[in-house]
């Protein structure tokens, strides 16, 4: 589903693959990035966040966790988490405590978990969760070794939590704050970046919510269509790959999860993939950029690896466990209010016309089997002669779907 930036987040579709990012630190800073977004953004992402992804009812107790450059934002959710009734535990994070960390830590205390990361996890009936970067290079000259020990170290917890949303327990939903360094990411100024997320949201639109249950029912037909088929085909660029989806459900993705969101998913059977890809955008891992990524997959689990940039860190990613070399999720974006590549998985992967893959964890543990501490995103543009097929039916084609 997505990236993370901090590290207490457990598998969230997309966003394990920056899980381990999350060592979080208390820290009475106060705001130290003010945005200059529209002036109903924060209270409109509030209200859908607390009242429609997460469906946050009286008597429960919300994690609402960021870095402390999201503090308006998170504030914003505070509040509207106790006008429904609910408890709400704010915990802000500091992110250059995170690359403290990195360059001190000893191999014991990069095997150790936070405690109070893990006990929250394990406790709390929801949690909403922010990214927001100040320097997205931070962790870039950190070696990678060290960044695979401290993702494992969170393996047991991630699978606690994983079982504890599958029961029906917990649910996670997961969004984005606009900073100044996502911005210039993106090669956008802040007000441009702040625009393309309020697009992204649909908070242009009179009544938010409803325009996302407008979609939810769109995409619920094709994720239905999809339901009936046994085999998934890829095919583009350096590209032609299958899956076996037999006996699998695909998800209609539709801000329950992320936010904002717009795609259909599926965990496709964990022995069933069968060929290559290459992938049109970067890698983007812990604020290094993983470039032309080329895989090829044999009974379900890659055999072949390579990158123009980034070599080594993709090597050590695939090889970081048992389930690190095989395919947690294929999936298609359909967001087409986001228009551009801006190297936050969050908004990336929802790009309609592209299709993303997923390395690592199976994001719904009610479907999928796949286990690893990471769940990584990678994304590759279908608007130029891609296309998909189904059990042979041609379904999309040119970043559109024809059903």
């Amino acid at each position: 589903m997505v990236r993370m930036s901090s590290f207490c987040v457990p598998p969230i579709k997309g966003l394990q693959d920056n899980l381990f990012l999350q060592l979080t630190f208390l820290s009475p800073v106060s705001i130290s990035n003010v945005i200059f977004v529209k002036g109903d953004y924060l209270e409109k992402l509030a209200n859908v966040m607390v009242n429609y992804s997460a469906g946050v009812k009286e008597g429960m107790k919300v994690l609402i966790i960021g870095p402390t450059c999201a503090e308006q934002a998170m504030l914003e959710a505070y509040k509207e988490v106790l006008k429904a009734g609910a408890y709400p535990i704010l915990y802000p994070e500091s992110h250059h405590a995170k690359e403290i960390f990195f360059e001190y830590a000893s191999d014991a205390q990069l095997d150790q978990v936070d405690i109070s990361i893990d006990y929250l996890y394990r406790t709390v009936d929801r949690a909403i969760e922010f990214i927001a970067e100040t320097n997205t290079k931070a962790f870039s000259r950190v070696d990678s070794s060290r960044l695979a020990r401290t993702q494992k170290a969170y393996a047991d917890m991630i699978k606690a939590v994983s079982e504890r949303e599958r029961r029906g327990e917990y649910k996670w939903v997961l969004t984005a704050y606009p900073t100044d360094a996502q911005a210039q990411e993106a090669s956008m100024s802040l007000l441009q970046y702040e625009d393309f997320v309020y697009n992204a949201c649909l908070f242009g639109e009179d009544d938010p919510i409803r325009a996302w249950k407008d979609i939810s029912a769109k995409q619920e037909k094709i994720c239905t269509w999809l339901n009936n088929k046994d085999e998934i085909r890829y095919v583009g660029q350096d590209t032609d790959i299958t899956f076996s989806t037999k006996g699998r459900t695909w998800l209609n993705c539709d801000g329950h999860i992320n936010f904002p969101d717009g795609e259909v998913f599926t965990c496709p059977v964990e022995d069933s993939a069968q060929g290559t890809i290459r992938f049109t955008y970067p890698l983007i891992y812990m604020g290094n950029e993983i470039e032309d990524v080329r895989l090829t997959f044999k009974d379900g689990e890659v055999v072949s690896a390579s990158a123009a940039k980034g070599q080594k860190l993709l090597d050590d990613v695939i090889a970081l466990d048992g389930g690190s070399s095989k395919v947690g999720e294929i999936a298609i974006g359909t967001n087409y209010g986001a228009k551009e590549f801006t190297k936050e998985m969050l908004f990336d992967e929802k790009m309609g016309g592209t299709m993303h893959l997923a390395l690592g964890l199976s994001p719904d543990p009610s479907i999928g089997k796949n286990e690893s501490s990471i769940h990584l995103d990678i994304l590759k543009d279908m608007r130029d002669g891609g296309k998909v097929y189904a059990d042979g039916e041609l379904f999309y084609e040119n970043g559109s779907f024809l059903i």
